[in-house]
C-alpha cells in the first residue's frame, strides 16, 4: 500500500497550494487594500476572484475529466498555479491582480474537484477515507506555513503583498514535476475506456506488484452502472496484443496473447467498421431479445456442466465480468460474415456505451440531493468567510490586547494567532484520519456539527454581552479555534469525499463537477458578502446566521447522508446508491 499512499500525497500538493493561497490572501488583503485604496466591494472581489476562476473551470472539468482522464487535469492545475504566481508577482494594478487571481482560481478549481476523485479511484476501500482526508491535512499544513510567513513579513517595515502572493510559485513547480512524472492515471478511468492492460499495470504499481486480478474484476463489474448495454455480434482478427475470452454470456476479459483464443455460442452477422483501439469489428445489434434468450440458454448450459460448447473446461481464472466500455463502431452495414477471410473468428457479446440517462436514474438523483446539499451546507456554515477573514475577525475581537505587552501590533498578533489556530487543526485532522474509516463519515458529521453550533452561539453571546477586553478576546479566540478544529474533523474533508464515492464511474466526473460548481457558487456568495455583512449586521449577526445554518444541516445529515465507509466504489454505485434515503 506504500505506492498508493505516496501517490495520494503527491496529488494533494494541489490542496497544499489551495490552503497556502487561502491563508496568504487573508493576510495580504490587509496590505493590498491600503496600497491600492480598494473599496469594500473591490476588496471582496479580489478575494473572491480565485473562487470565480474555480467556478468557471469546474463547469467543464467534469466532462473533460471523463473524456481525457484525471491525471491531465492535475497537470493543468499545476500549470495554472505556476503562471498565476508569476502574474501576481508582477501585478502593477488591481486589474492585473484580478487576472492573476483568476488563473490561480483555475488551478484551485481543478485540484479541489479532481484530487478527491483521483484518490477515491486509486485507493483501496479500507483506507479510502483516510487517504481522502490528506487533502484537508495538506491544505491546513499549507495554511500554517503561509501564516507563519505572513507573520514574519508583517514584522518588516514595509511588507510586500506581491512577494507574499508569488511565493506560491515555489511549491507549484514541485507539484508540476510530480504530476507530470510520478502520478499514474486512475485505473478505474482506464478500465472505463477499455484500456485493461494499462489499468492492470497501474493497479499493480499502486498495490505493490501483488496479484490484482480480483480487484480488476470488481472494476469491470461496476462498469455497467451509468452505461447503456446492448447485445452485439462481432468478429475478431488475430492480434499480438489481446486475447478475448469469456466463460459467461455477459462476461469476458482481454488478456495479452500472441494469438487469439475465443469461445462463443453464436456466429456473427452484419459486421461493422473496425475499432481503432482493438482489433474487433462490431455489427449492428439484431434481434436483441432473441439474442438475449440465446445467451441465457448458453449460460444455463454452462452453469450445469462448467464446459463450453466444445466440451473444454474453462480456465479457473476466467471470472472477470463484462468489459463494458469498448466503443461502438459506426452503424454502417457491410453485410455478410467476411467470407473468404479465414483468419477472422466470430462471436457475440455485450458492448456498453456511456449514458447520460444515468443522470436521471432515481439512485443518481438521490445522490445529487446528498452531494449538492452537503456542499451547500459546508459553505453556508461560514467556514470560508471565517477562513479568508480570520485576521480581521481576530483583530476586531481585540486580540491585540493579548500580545500588546511584548510589542507586537494588533495586525501581527492576528497573524500569529491564525498560525497557531491552523497548527492546532493538524492533530485534529490526524484524529479524523484514524476515525473516518472506522467510525464512518456520517457519524463524524453528526458528532462535529453540534460542536460547531455551540462555538458559534458562544461567539454570538460574546459579541453582545459586555465583558472586559481581555476576557472578550480570550473567549472569541478560543471559539474561533474550536470552530476551525471541529470543522476540519467533519465538514472539512467529508463533503468532497462523499461526492467522489456516491456516483457511478460512467458519469462520476460530471456529477462531481456539478456538486463542485454548487460548492464554488456558495463559496463566492459567502466570501463576497462577508465584508458587507461585517459592516451591516456585525460579527454577532454573522455568527448567528452561521449557527442557524449548522442546525439545519444537522437535520439534513441525519435524514439524508448515507454511510459509505469500507464499501468498494462499484458496490456503492450499483447497490447502495439505490437505497439512499
Amino acid at each position: 500500500m506504500k505506492g498508493v499512499v505516496l501517490v495520494a500525497l503527491a496529488a494533494t500538493i494541489g490542496n497544499f497550494l489551495q490552503g497556502w493561497d487561502n491563508a496568504m490572501i487573508a493576510g495580504a488583503i490587509l496590505y493590498i487594500k491600503k496600497e491600492l485604496e480598494l473599496s469594500t466591494s473591490m476588496e471582496g472581489l479580489v478575494v473572491a476572484m480565485s473562487l470565480i476562476g474555480a467556478t468557471v473551470i469546474t463547469t467543464c472539468s467534469g466532462a473533460i475529466s471523463d473524456c481525457v482522464g484525471r491525471r491531465p487535469l492535475l497537470i493543468l492545475s499545476a500549470l495554472f498555479y505556476c503562471v498565476g504566481s508569476l502574474v501576481m508577482l508582477w501585478s502593477p494594478n488591481v486589474y492585473v491582480l484580478l487576472l492573476a487571481r483568476l488563473l490561480d482560481g483555475f488551478g484551485i478549481g481543478l485540484a479541489v474537484t479532481q484530487v478527491p476523485v483521483y484518490i477515491s479511484e486509486t485507493a483501496p476501500p479500507e483506507i479510502r477515507g483516510s487517504l481522502n482526508t490528506l487533502p484537508q491535512l495538506t491544505g491546513s499544513g499549507g495554511m500554517f506555513l503561509s501564516y507563519c510567513l505572513i507573520f514574519g513579513m508583517s514584522l518588516m517595515a514595509s511588507p510586500s503583498w506581491r512577494i507574499m502572493l508569488s511565493v506560491l510559485g515555489i511549491p507549484s513547480v514541485f507539484y508540476l514535476v510530480f504530476a507530470f512524472f510520478y502520478l499514474p492515471e486512475s485505473p478505474r478511468w482506464l478500465v472505463s475506456k477499455g484500456r485493461i492492460s494499462e489499468a492492470k499495470k497501474e493497479l499493480m504499481r499502486l498495490r505493490g506488484n501483488i496479484d490484482v486480478t480480483g480487484e480488476l474484476a470488481l472494476l469491470l463489474e461496476g462498469l455497467h452502472v451509468g452505461y447503456e448495454t446492448a447485445v452485439a455480434d462481432y468478429i475478431i482478427e488475430p492480434s499480438e496484443e489481446y486475447n478475448i475470452r469469456y466463460p459467461q454470456p455477459a462476461d469476458y476479459i482481454l488478456e495479452p496473447s500472441e494469438e487469439y483464443n475465443i469461445r462463443y455460442p453464436q456466429p456473427a452477422v452484419n459486421i461493422l467498421e473496425p475499432s481503432e483501439q482493438y482489433n474487433i469489428r462490431y455489427p449492428r445489434p439484431a434481434e436483441l431479445d432473441a439474442l438475449r434468450d440465446q445467451w441465457g440458454a448458453f449460460r444455463d448450459q454452462w452453469d450445469e456442466d462448467g464446459e463450453d460448447d466444445e466440451g473444454e473446461d474453462f480456465d479457473d481464472d476466467l471470472h472477470a465480468p463484462l468489459l463494458a466500455s469498448m466503443p461502438r463502431s459506426p452503424l454502417s452495414l457491410h453485410g455478410g460474415i467476411f467470407e473468404g477471410e479465414e483468419d477472422y473468428v466470430q462471436g457475440s457479446g455485450l458492448v456498453n456505451n456511456p449514458s447520460w440517462k444515468a443522470l436521471l436514474e432515481p439512485g443518481v438523483k438521490r445522490a445529487f440531493v446528498v452531494g449538492i446539499g452537503i456542499q451547500m451546507f459546508q459553505q453556508f456554515a461560514g467556514i470560508n468567510g471565517v477562513l479568508y477573514y480570520t485576521p480581521q475577525i481576530l483583530e476586531e475581537a481585540g486580540v491585540g490586547v493579548l500580545l500588546s505587552d511584548v510589542g507586537i501590533s494588533s495586525t501581527s498578533a492576528s497573524f500569529l494567532i491564525s498560525a497557531l489556530m491552523t497548527f492546532l487543526t493538524l492533530p485534529c485532522i490526524a484524529i479524523t484520519m484514524r476515525l473516518i474509516d472506522t467510525s464512518g463519515r456520517r457519524s463524524l458529521l453528526l458528532t462535529t456539527i453540534p460542536v460547531l453550533i455551540a462555538s458559534l452561539i458562544i461567539l454570538v453571546i460574546s459579541c453582545y454581552v459586555s465583558m472586559g477586553d481581555v476576557i472578550h478576546a480570550v473567549i472569541s479566540t478560543t471559539c474561533v479555534i474550536v470552530y476551525f478544529c471541529t470543522f476540519v474533523m467533519g465538514y472539512g474533508p467529508i463533503p468532497n469525499l462523499l461526492c467522489s464515492e456516491i456516483f457511478p464511474i460512467g458519469v462520476r466526473g460530471v456529477c462531481v463537477s456539478i456538486c463542485a460548481l454548487v460548492f464554488w457558487i456558495c463559496n463566492i456568495i459567502v466570501n463576497y458578502t462577508f465584508p458587507m455583512m461585517l459592516t451591516t449586521i456585525g460579527l454577532g449577526g454573522i455568527f448567528a446566521l452561521y449557527a442557524v445554518v449548522c442546525a439545519i444541516s444537522l437535520v439534513f445529515v441525519y435524514l439524508k447522508v448515507p454511510e459509505t465507509k469500507a464499501i468498494p466504489l462499484e458496490a456503492i454505485s450499483e447497490f447502495y446508491n439505490c437505497i439512499l434515503h
